[in-house]
């Protein structure tokens, strides 16, 4: 498995170049294709500015409303470099303006790529490099290059990105250690289910820890009969072998035996076949990506490490395949939880949030500031949201303001959802302390976000991330690829700009 992890050492790195002033014909000359943002109403100074200003002006002057790029020519130069014009206004969204990276870099990619530039023009300086920051993260996010087993080489990338035109230099190491995160997800998720089985997913995860740091800990199956994970067990009983387990990483930048500030929980199903209650085909085509939750969870901490934050966290997974068979677990089958409580089994199917259960209990025990799980958990929450937005829960609801406000500001859009109270009354059961989840299975999101409440610490502020946003069609945002990585850029806008690491008041 390490020889997967050395495949992609190169994969998605691209040299980043920055100039400042006014591009020379020569700076130009070096550029295969040339990225320029113009504000949507564009100042007269800016035409004399541009190569062929004025030729650039007539073009975009009959260019079709909503297109994007706007227009797209060449250069009269050796080179004979694409030109692609694209206005954004300046009160856009993150989102926004992430889609509009992701749109500016695949007309580059509709030929061979080379090195792209990004000229981001007529806009004050504050402006200029948030645009510039963002579709960049759209260049790194279409130079990696996902899982691919073909017996002919995958055609190059982007070899290079050069940013032209500054005020000032833009201090780009949030976005390249957020893309390489997201790259890893992305990466992580795709890849076939016969190549990323458990077995070799704990290895891979062994050889990363050593990479990058981290502290490893595999909690195999018989440890956890022993300790009592009856819900965890329950899912990964059907399997053929041993090959479950639960782990944990932890990145300690201090003192190796510091308490965790936070803790990332994610759901590692490596294939979901639906158990018993066995998926319909179409509905079970993708299950491989079923681990994308724990994909999302490894690669925050990726980036954590890469920035080199002061604080120490831990990364729980949850890593089995809920398979069919004469030992899977099946409907009324009474579990009990690491905490002690008995859960009475309604549908193999929603086998996420069994799995998750002892897995959250496991991460109370380290007392941390903060758990945030995520996983890709629920049909309902789609259903309710689309794959454009990923559906946020809390055990603390006056948070609910400011998660919607991170997903609106890194551009990894969320809404917020109620658990607990009276929606408990669904989970009631006659034979154990909760069912796993209601028969008719109505509103199952939020019953799924109030199972797993009860099994995290009162006391630490908890966020459920169910990540419906983890595959929508054509890309979202800067990413454009179907399987888009989703939670990385939310959650380090949550814990850095939301100060989600400190002492913020919303805490």
């Amino acid at each position: 498995m390490g020889s997967l992890l050395a495949d992609n050492k190169k994969n998605g790195q691209v040299r980043i170049t920055q100039y400042t002033g006014l591009p020379g014909k020569q700076t130009i000359a070096g550029i295969d294709h040339l990225l320029l943002v113009l504000p949507a109403k564009i100042p007269a100074a800016v035409w004399g500015k541009i190569p062929q200003g004025s030729k650039v002006q007539a073009l975009m002057r009959r260019k079709a409303p909503g297109k994007l790029p706007a227009i797209s020519t060449r250069v009269n130069n050796k080179r004979q470099t694409a030109l692609h014009v694209g206005t954004l206004d300046a009160h856009a969204s993150a989102f926004e303006a992430l889609t509009f990276g992701r749109k500016m870099v695949a007309a580059a990619l509709s030929e061979k790529a080379g090195t792209i530039g990004i000229w981001v023009l007529g806009f004050d300086t504050e402006m200029q490099g948030w645009i510039v920051e963002r579709v960049t993260a759209a260049a790194l996010a279409a130079a990696w290059s996902m899982p691919a087993f073909k017996s002919t080489p995958r055609a190059e990338k982007i070899k290079g990105i050069k940013i032209i035109g500054l005020d000032q230099a833009a201090d780009l190491s949030r976005e390249l250690a957020e893309a390489e995160g997201n790259n890893l997800a992305r990466w992580l998720t795709a890849l076939p289910p016969n190549i990323l089985d458990a077995t070799s997913y704990v290895a891979l995860l062994r050889e990363l820890s050593k990479e990058k740091g981290w502290q490893f800990r595999k909690y195999g199956v018989r440890e956890l009969e022993k300790m009592g994970a009856g819900a965890f067990l329950a899912v990964a009983q059907g399997n053929a072998d041993d090959s479950a387990a639960i782990v944990r990483l932890r990145y300690r930048p201090g003192s190796k035996t510091a308490r965790p500030v936070l803790s990332l929980v994610g759901k590692g199903i490596i294939f979901d076949t639906g158990g018993t209650n066995l998926k319909q085909f179409m509905s079970m085509l993708d299950m491989h990506i079923d681990m994308g939750g724990s994909a999302v969870a490894v690669a925050i901490l990726s980036t954590i490490t890469r920035m080199r934050r002061s604080e120490a966290v831990d990364c729980w997974l949850a890593i089995t395949e809920n398979r069919t068979g004469p030992t899977a677990y099946k409907s009324q089958d009474v579990v009990t939880a690491l905490n002690g409580k008995t859960i009475q089994t309604i549908h193999t199917d929603a086998e996420g949030r069994m799995a998750l259960a002892d897995t959250l209990v496991l991460a109370s025990k380290d007392k941390p500031d903060l758990i945030i799980d995520y996983a890709t958990l629920t049909g309902a929450c789609m259903t309710a949201i689309t794959t454009r937005y990923s559906g946020v829960f809390t055990n603390r609801p006056h948070w609910h303001p400011i998660l919607k406000r991170s997903g609106r500001d890194s551009g990894e859009r969320v809404w917020p959802f109620p658990i607990g109270g009276d929606f408990m009354d669904d989970l009631k059961s006659d034979t154990a302390d909760l069912q796993q989840c209601a028969p008719n299975g109505g509103g199952d999101h939020i019953l799924a976000g109030s199972f797993l409440n009860e099994f995290v610490d009162k006391k630490i502020p908890w966020v459920h991330v169910d990540l419906s946003a983890c595959k929508h069609k054509g890309g979202l945002a800067h990413v454009a690829t179907d399987i888009t990585g989703f939670g990385v850029r939310y959650t380090m806008n949550l814990l850095i700009d939301k100060n989600a690491f400190g002492d913020a008041d919303w805490k």
